[in-house]
């Protein structure tokens, strides 16, 4: 697999902060307000979340670098807890994580892109479902021609993302020079006391952080893991914790509460009020920004789809490799299929709510297997090794965002999660487990016709 093992340190640090920095800044800063109720626990819960992923990304750095496969927290499960907790991983995340994810950042995508045309109005979803379909496409077939041409639009679009939260920045650094900090005092009138709101707060300020593991998912891939893992991590996700924090103070330096409430997008009505004439710039970038997002998920999800199936945890198909492009492109197939299905529903929020609370689940175990594996597997080395209270606390703020919404609203959609992650034990008992016979018979020719459509060969052929 010659041109996989491309990605380096400048590579790994743009797929860090290129899909942390999605949709999320410019439309969770609204769901983060009305949860936490008030403007200083939204940017305390900024802060917070910040930290609370930078520590997570930690014990991912010695994970990473302990067990050098691919496939992020699948790899680990494995290692801690065994096949059935790993198969179970890869059932939830291949099958709804992954391709959720993306289905919500091209909707985003869509939704800021087709915006300029419909001035005044939401755009027919019509329009911003095609939107979708169509990125959603278009990704899938640069990460299948060229694993190099996925890394070069990646950092690409981290740099125009980057460069539009420096503008942000800058205008709000501008306004507070002015005096525009009346929005800023009196921080917490009107603070929420619900344990559950607050819980949600966190998942939407999460939901923005998402991204500060992706690079585990590619560590196969990665030059000197060892190495550029953990340096990538330290560098990228203290860069995004303080451009996020920073744009929040920039927002409400021009909007009150109740008007970032009921703006549409927050980015562009700060873009009218700060920006003008040029105000344009803020609605091209946040579609850069999602666009280079939705590629860097679709980067790392492939490669979860691949080890899964190398593993036997998936059909064999999704682990074969293109002979001539050396890409897992069956596996970032069926993650942009399962994408383009999912915004068939378009409801962004309760797709951001069940994302959270099952990957929320996965985290707390992988922290949790980090424990158990100092113990279990003390021969294994460690080039990091961090404090074993950081991924205690993981387990216990997982802990809460799991169960916090639950306590204070239940809703039968958490049911509907947990009864989908286990039901997955269905499918692995007959045919990862036993394998029974007619289930080879039936998957021999569908994968032969497969493989021979799509010119792909098992990893081992393009040795």
């Amino acid at each position: 697999m010659t041109e996989m093992s491309l990605v380096g340190l400048l590579s790994g640090i743009c797929l860090i902060v290129g899909t942390m920095i999605g949709s999320g800044i410019f439309i969770s800063p609204k769901a983060v307000l009305l949860f936490s109720g008030a403007v200083g626990p939204c940017l305390l819960i900024w802060a917070f979340c910040g930290v609370l992923a930078t520590l997570g990304a930690l014990c991912y750095a010695e994970l990473g670098t302990m067990i050098t496969k691919s496939g992020g927290e699948y790899s680990y499960l494995m290692e801690a807890f065994g096949p059935i907790v790993a198969y179970l991983y890869s059932w939830t995340t291949i099958m709804v994580l992954k391709p959720s994810s993306l289905a919500i950042i091209t909707l985003s995508f869509a939704e800021y892109s087709s915006s300029p045309f419909y001035p005044g109005c939401t755009p027919p979803l019509v329009v911003t479902k095609c939107l979708s379909a169509a990125a959603i496409i278009l990704i899938v077939s640069v990460n299948c021609l060229s694993v190099k041409l996925a890394s070069y639009v990646q950092n690409i679009f981290t740099l125009a993302k980057l460069l539009i939260i420096l503008v942000i920045i800058v205008a709000g650094i501008v306004m507070l020079a002015k005096g525009n900090t009346e929005n800023l005092s009196n921080a917490f009138v009107g603070t929420s006391s619900s344990f559950g709101a607050i819980g949600l707060a966190f998942y939407n300020v999460l939901w923005a952080y998402g991204g500060w593991n992706q690079l585990n998912f590619i560590t196969e891939e990665l030059k000197q893991p060892s190495r550029n893992l953990p340096l990538a991590i330290l560098i990228a996700i203290p860069l995004v914790s303080v451009c996020y924090v920073l744009v929040n103070v920039a927002y409400f330096t021009v909007m009150t509460a109740s008007e970032l409430l009921l703006s549409p997008a927050v980015a562009l009505t700060f873009g009218d009020r700060v920006l003008y004439p040029v105000s344009w710039i803020v609605p091209l970038f946040v579609v850069f920004s999602t666009f280079g997002s939705a590629n860097g998920s679709c980067f790392t999800a492939g490669r979860l789809a691949y080890v899964s199936g190398r593993e036997g945890h998936m059909v064999k198909i999704l682990s074969y490799i293109s002979l001539k492009r050396y890409s897992p492109a069956p596996a970032l197939m069926f993650n942009g299929f399962l994408a383009l299905i999912y915004i068939i529903p378009a409801d962004i929020n309760t797709l951001i709510n069940y994302f959270s609370f099952a990957q929320w689940v996965f985290y707390g175990l992988t922290a949790l297997g980090l424990i158990v594996m100092r113990f279990t597997r003390k021969e294994l080395h460690r080039p990091v090794k961090v404090p074993i209270v950081i991924p205690g606390l993981i387990v216990l703020v997982s802990f809460y965002l799991v169960l916090a919404p639950i306590i204070d609203k239940p809703e039968m959609e958490y049911l509907y999660c947990a009864v989908f992650i286990f039901s997955g034990l269905l499918l692995y008992y007959p045919f990862v487990y036993r394998k029974v016979n007619w289930a080879c018979k039936l998957m021999r020719p569908i994968t032969m016709h497969l493989q021979l459509l799509m010119e792909v060969v098992p990893p081992d052929k393009t040795e």
